[in-house]
């Protein structure tokens, strides 16, 4: 029994050995390919240099990624039926967002009359008046919703030549932390200046 044992066992381990001359050998040869490609390499990245190209064109201002900046004057009334509605100047991009402030004349700060992030809501004894608006990517609409105050009864300061700056932004500026409502720390997170509100 122990001959056959010795038998058995002898057929494998030479099979054991075939194995391990085998892989000495194909490691030997992949040693003396890898060197050679390992150099082909290094010249081929070395050779990459050149002259250097002409100037590439002028890129865009750094302050393009505004969308649009623009200040107007909304009257409200039943002609308009209380609403008034505006066209891009170019259509926004899926995920743009549109913030419009209202000018609050009669809150100062810091000597400068008052912009507030709409929408604004006002309460008064007959109901409530809310400044809001919508928006598509080729248009917006700046309105005024009541509930239940008859609109043709408000007194004109809550109705004419109300002023409103409207600040178009790519979705990748847009910050969830940062507060929208602080219109001061919005325009000067985002470099927007007074004189980058056209009228419309």
């Amino acid at each position: 029994m122990n001959l056959l044992g010795n038998q058995l066992l002898q057929p494998k381990y030479k099979n054991v050995r075939v194995i391990e001359l085998l892989i000495n050998q194909n490691s030997k040869k992949m040693k003396q390919l890898f060197l050679p490609l390992i150099l082909l390499a290094a010249l081929v990245i070395q050779s990459c240099e050149g002259p250097i190209g002409p100037q590439g064109p002028q890129g865009e201002p750094g302050d393009s990624f505004i969308g649009e900046t623009f200040e107007l004057e909304v009257s409200f009334n039943e002609a308009n039926n209380y609403g008034e509605s505006f066209d891009f100047t170019t259509p926004l991009f899926d995920g743009d967002v549109v913030l419009v402030y209202m000018n609050e004349e009669s809150v100062f700060i810091e000597g400068r009359t008052a912009w507030r992030l709409v929408p604004q809501t006002f309460y008064f004894d007959e109901g409530v008046l809310v400044y809001n608006y919508d928006y598509t990517p080729q248009d917006f609409t700046i309105f005024m919703d009541i509930s239940p105050i008859d609109l043709s009864s408000l007194d004109p300061y809550w109705t004419n030549n109300l002023l409103f700056r409207v600040v178009v932004l790519p979705s990748d500026l847009m910050n969830a932390r940062m507060d929208f409502t602080d219109y001061e720390a919005t325009m000067a997170h985002f470099g927007i200046t007074e004189e980058d509100f056209s009228k419309k």
